[in-house]
C-alpha cells in the first residue's frame, strides 16, 4: 500500500466483524483526545494558581484560538474523507497524492491565520467581552499571540492526525500525542510559575533545588504566557515527528514531494468537501465566542467558571468525539467500497457504545461536581462563586451529554460519507438555532442568571439530537465522493449508493 517499506498500522474495517475494528480504531482517538485535554487541564490547573483573572484570560483566549483551530481543522477532515474513500475504493496512489495536497493547502491557510490572528488579537478579545486594559484582556492578549506564533506546529499535527485517521491508523498519532502531552505537563508549571516557591519541588521534597535554581537564574516564570510557550514547544515536537513519519512512508501513507505542488482539481475537491466543515467549525467557534460574551454579562466569575467547565466538558465529550471520528473513517472506507449497509451499521454501533460510556462517566462526575471544579482554582475561606457556578453546569447540562454523544456520532457518519454540507447544517442548528438564542433569553429576558445558560446548553443538545436523528433515518445522506476501481458489492448496495448520491447532491 505504501510506496516504501514501512509499518502499516491501519485497521481493516471493510471486511469481517464491525464492532471490534470500530472500537480498535476509535479507542486510540479517544486516548489521543484525552491527552489533548491533558494540555488544557494542565494549563488550567497551573494558571489557576495565579488567580481568577488568569483563569478568565484563558477562557477569553480559548474562544479566539478555537475559532482559528476549528476553521483550519475543518479543512483537514477533507483529507480524512478523501484518503479513506480512495483507500476503500482500492486507489492507494490517489490517497498518497491527496495527503500531500492537503498538507500544502492547509499549511497556506494556517500561515494566513497566524499573521491575521497575531495582529487582530486585542480587537478580537475586546469583541467577545474582555474589557481593554483589564487584567484578563492583557493576559489573554499575551497568551493568544504566542499561540498564533506557533500555529503552524499545531496545524501540521492536526493534518498528520487527519490523514492517518483516513488511512485507518489511529495509533501512531496517539503515540506522538502522548509524547507531546508529557512534555507539556512537565514544563508547564515551570514556565508558568518559575522556580521560586514552585509547588512541584514541595511535592517531591526538593524545595532546596527550587530555591537553588531560582537563586542561579532568577526565573520567576512567564505567568499565563508560559502556558502558551509550553504548548508551542510540545506541539512542535509532535508536528516535526509526524511529518517525518508521513514522508518516510512508515505509517502506510507516503506523499512524494511533487504531491505538495498544488493541483487545481485536487484542491477544488478538498475545498468542496472541507469548506462546509471549515464553515461549520468557524461558525461554531464564533458561536462559542458569542456564548462567552453572553456569559460575560454575568461577570468575570461566570467566565472563569465557564473556562473550567469547558475543559471538563471536553473530558466528558472525549468518547463521543473519538467514536465520531472513528465512524468517519469506517463510513468513508465502506462507502468507498460500496458497502452502504455496513456504513450505516457503524453509526448504530457507535451510538450504542456512546450511550453506555456516557452513562458511566456521568455516574462518576455528577456526585463530585463541586470537588471536580474546586480542583482547578485556588480558594480561601468559603467556596467561591466560581466553584458553585461550575458545579451547577455539571449537574444541569451533564445528563444531556448522552444526547450530544449520539448527535456527534451521526455527524461523523455524515462527514465520512462526504455529506459535509448536511453535517454543517445540523451542527450549526445546535448552537445558533437552539443554544445561543435560548441562553441570551434566559440570561437577559427572563433573569434566570448563569444557570439559565446551563439549561440552554442542555436543551440544545437534546433538540439537535432529535432533529438529526429524523434526517439520519431517511437514509439519503450517503454519498460516494471518489471514483475508483469497481469493488464487489450486492446489487442492493449499489442501488442504495446511487440513490443516496442522487438525493443528497453532495450535501
Amino acid at each position: 500500500m505504501a510506496r516504501a517499506g514501512g509499518t502499516d498500522r491501519s485497521v481493516n474495517v471493510t471486511d469481517g466483524k464491525l464492532a471490534g475494528p470500530l472500537v480498535v480504531l476509535s479507542a486510540p482517538i479517544v486516548a489521543s483526545q484525552l491527552l489533548q485535554v491533558a494540555y488544557n487541564l494542565a494549563d488550567t490547573y497551573w494558571v489557576g494558581r495565579l488567580g481568577e483573572d488568569a483563569v478568565a484570560a484563558l477562557s477569553y483566549s480559548w474562544a479566539i484560538v478555537f475559532l482559528m483551530v476549528s476553521v483550519g481543522g475543518g479543512l483537514t477532515v477533507a483529507g480524512t474523507v478523501l484518503v479513506s474513500q480512495n483507500k476503500g475504493a482500492g486507489d492507494f496512489q490517489r490517497s498518497h497524492h491527496v495527503a500531500g495536497q492537503t498538507l500544502s493547502f492547509v499549511t497556506l491557510i494556517a500561515a494566513g491565520f497566524a499573521i491575521v490572528g497575531y495582529v487582530a488579537t486585542p480587537w478580537l478579545l475586546a469583541l467577545i467581552g474582555a474589557a481593554p486594559g483589564s487584567a484578563p484582556h492583557t493576559l489573554a492578549t499575551q497568551y493568544t499571540r504566542v499561540i498564533f506564533v506557533g500555529v503552524l506546529f499545531m496545524f501540521w499535527f492536526f493534518i498528520f492526525d487527519a490523514l492517518s485517521r483516513g488511512w485507518g491508523d489511529t495509533r501512531t498519532p496517539l503515540y506522538l500525542m502522548a509524547v507531546s502531552a508529557a512534555v507539556n505537563v512537565v514544563i508547564d508549571p515551570f514556565l508558568i510559575l518559575g522556580f521560586a516557591d514552585n509547588p512541584i519541588f514541595a511535592w517531591i521534597g526538593m524545595e532546596a533545588l527550587g530555591d537553588g535554581l531560582y537563586a542561579a537564574t532568577g526565573f520567576e516564570g512567564y505567568g499565563v504566557t508560559g502556558a502558551a510557550v509550553a504548548t508551542v514547544i510540545a506541539r512542535g515536537l509532535a508536528a516535526v515527528a509526524g511529518l517525518y513519519l508521513l514522508f518516510s512512508g512508515r505509517v502506510g501513507l507516503q506523499p512524494r514531494l511533487e504531491d505538495l505542488w498544488l493541483k487545481r482539481k485536487t484542491v477544488r475537491k478538498i475545498f468542496d468537501i472541507g469548506a462546509p466543515i471549515a464553515t461549520e467549525q468557524g461558525f461554531r467557534s464564533l458561536g462559542i465566542a458569542l456564548l462567552t460574551a453572553i456569559i460575560a454579562i454575568a461577570g468575570d466569575q461566570a467566565v472563569a467558571a465557564y473556562g473550567i467547565v469547558n475543559r471538563l466538558s471536553s473530558l466528558m465529550f472525549l468518547p463521543a468525539l473519538g467514536l465520531a471520528r472513528g465512524t468517519e473513517t469506517v463510513v468513508g472506507q465502506n462507502i468507498g467500497a460500496k458497502q452502504f449497509d455496513r456504513a450505516k451499521r457503524a453509526v448504530y454501533i457507535s451510538s450504542g457504545l456512546i450511550i453506555g460510556v456516557f452513562a458511566v462517566v456521568l455516574a462518576i462526575a455528577i456526585p463530585y461536581a463541586e470537588s471536580i471544579v474546586a480542583f482547578f482554582i485556588e480558594t480561601t475561606g468559603e467556596q467561591s462563586a466560581v466553584i458553585e457556578i461550575g458545579a451547577a453546569y455539571i449537574l444541569i447540562a451533564g445528563p444531556a451529554y448522552v444526547f450530544l454523544g449520539v448527535f456527534q456520532v451521526m455527524l461523523g457518519g455524515f462527514r465520512g460519507a462526504g455529506s459535509t454540507r448536511l453535517a454543517m447544517i445540523f451542527s450549526l442548528q445546535e448552537l445558533w438555532l437552539f443554544r445561543l438564542p435560548i441562553a441570551y433569553a434566559a440570561l437577559t429576558w427572563f433573569a434566570l442568571g448563569i444557570t439559565g445558560v446551563w439549561y440552554a446548553v442542555a436543551i440544545s443538545f437534546v433538540a439537535s439530537a432529535i432533529t438529526t436523528a429524523i434526517w439520519f433515518f431517511r437514509g439519503t445522506w450517503m454519498n460516494r465522493v471518489v471514483d475508483g476501481p469497481e469493488t464487489t458489492g450486492s446489487n442492493e448496495d449499489r442501488t442504495a449508493g446511487e440513490t443516496a448520491t442522487d438525493t443528497t447532491g453532495g450535501s
